[in-house]
């Protein structure tokens, strides 16, 4: 045998070794879905999922002069969150009054105002019910609060959370290339907070009443050869004959 082919042969398995380290190394690259390393779902809606709860809305009314009626800024809150109310509220409304004052006789004639308000917003005063609370400074301004539930979208957790290191503590947790915990949870929580109505997240509206008028007549131009797509147009001058431009 020839130092050329015994050269040959000692090379062999060094090569079959490289082949079956690169494989295993893309067989890594393609388990990178698999979340047996850290347990963290990769899928920012199953790491931070939208739930819907009844949870409280509330409204502090600002207790103003005894004998006078609310301000036109906390009379629009009022009726607004009586708008609210009646769109999405659940159970009663509840009016928190605070007691052990120096404005308890203000405090009085303000909740008189809110019942006006109220009843602009289209809720009457018998659904509202009176509580009292303790007031822990009677120097600061202690207000009245409306609180109703609701049915609401949120995140089951706060946002801000790091239970890993995002430096180099682990070298196998580390290299996995996966996304952070806290990867999304500000733009998911955003995204509930945002929601009109929270169960639109849980299934779609019905349809609508479809426009006959308009369905009959692009039927009739489809027959006639026509398009039957709609065209806006809209006048506009020019820029420069609006501006005065030479």
């Amino acid at each position: 045998m020839t130092a050329r082919s015994l050269q040959t042969t000692s090379l062999r398995p060094a090569g079959l070794g490289l082949l079956l380290a690169a494989a295993t190394m893309l067989g890594a690259c393609a388990n990178k879905g698999d979340l047996a390393n850290s347990g963290t779902p990769i899928d920012v809606r199953e790491r931070h999922p939208i739930v819907l709860r009844d949870a409280p809305r509330s409204l502090d009314v600002f207790v103003g002069r005894s004998g006078g009626a609310l301000d036109a800024r906390q009379a629009e809150d009022v009726a607004d969150f009586a708008r609210e109310y009646r769109r999405s509220g659940k159970g009663g409304l509840v009016a928190q009054v605070p007691t052990g004052t120096r404005r308890e006789l203000a405090a009085h004639d303000t909740l008189n105002g809110i019942r006006s308000a109220l009843a602009r917003g289209g809720v009457p005063g018998a659904v509202l019910s009176v509580r009292t609370y303790q007031a822990e400074d009677p120097e600061l301004a202690s207000p009245i609060r409306l609180t109703f539930a609701s049915l609401q979208a949120g995140l089951p957790h706060d946002c801000g959370q790091w239970p890993a290191d995002l430096g180099v503590s682990s070298m196998k947790g580390d290299m996995a290339n996966e996304p952070y915990w806290n990867f999304g949870c500000s733009s998911q929580a955003t995204l509930a907070a945002q929601v009109a109505d929270p169960i639109d997240l849980v299934r779609a509206r019905s349809e609508g009443r479809p426009d006959i008028a308009k369905r009959m007549g692009a039927i009739a131009k489809i027959r006639e050869g026509r398009d039957p797509s709609t065209q806006y147009r809209q006048e506009t001058p020019q820029i420069n004959s609006a501006v005065g431009g030479r």
